[in-house]
């Protein structure tokens, strides 16, 4: 019965979680790479300790003050007015935009002068991350299930979302190694780049896209309605015999 009724619901949701941390993880994990890749941060070996901490950390405050905060208080005023399916098709359809945004004109963003316009679209990732996935993958699986399986569902989707983060964190370490071996990191072997790195994130954001349309709509409906638990009272009650027997 669960199955029927809610398996898909489960795998829209496990999906989505693992999906959008792949891509999440990837870019917070090595935003020191990617800014210093397109020219925004000094290399670390020209760069004392303090100098790279201070560097690095205001790169980091200025993504999070110009996306992730204003990304959450968006999500907070128009979660309940639009909803949280289409808040995070909203937000999975702009993250693609802006990776591919980022990578298809690679070349142009890591010229020096341009640096900033990269960093302002990569900030914006983060903006719709927020207005969207990050917020709604963990409030959903609370809301969809029957109250007998919704933490076990909800548990299982969290599970799939951790085992996305490692596969971002890792796999970015590596797919983000240039393809000439001569400029990879010391120890790692050549790999895709960060060009096709952004393709790839840009991929798994339009798959996390496909299978949001997997999960229900629960804005506006009680947590009975949407878990399907008045309907099967009412069933139990019209098949009372059917229901000893279960």
């Amino acid at each position: 019965m669960f199955a029927r009724r809610h398996g898909l619901h489960l795998l829209g949701t496990a999906s989505t979680w693992l999906l959008l941390d792949v891509s999440y993880f990837s870019q917070s994990l090595f935003q020191k790479e990617i800014f210093t890749a397109v020219g925004w941060l000094p290399a670390a070996h020209t760069m004392g300790a303090l100098d790279e901490l201070f560097n690095f950390t205001r790169a980091q405050t200025l993504v999070a003050l110009c996306g992730l905060i204003p990304g959450y208080w968006v999500t907070v005023i128009l979660i309940d007015i639009i909803g949280r399916v289409t808040i995070q098709l909203i937000g999975f359809f702009f993250m693609t935009v802006f990776m591919l945004a980022l990578a298809i004109p690679y070349h142009h963003w890591i010229q020096k002068h341009n640096s900033t316009g990269f960093v302002v679209m990569y900030a914006l990732t983060f903006f719709f991350a927020n207005v969207g996935p990050n917020s709604t993958t963990f409030i959903v699986p609370e809301e969809i299930f029957p109250a007998r399986f919704r933490s076990t569902c909800h548990g299982i989707s969290a599970a799939a979302g951790k085992a996305g983060a490692i596969i971002g964190a890792f796999g970015f370490l590596y797919a983000a190694q240039d393809q000439d071996k001569s400029k990879a990191d010391p120890g790692y072997p050549a790999s895709i780049g960060i060009k096709n790195t952004l393709f790839l994130l840009a991929a798994v954001n339009v798959l996390g896209l496909l299978f949001t349309f997997l999960v229900p709509e629960p804005n506006g409906r009680s947590l009975e309605e949407i878990s399907g638990e008045i309907e099967e009272c009412e069933s139990n009650k019209s098949n009372p015999i059917t229901d000893q027997f279960n």
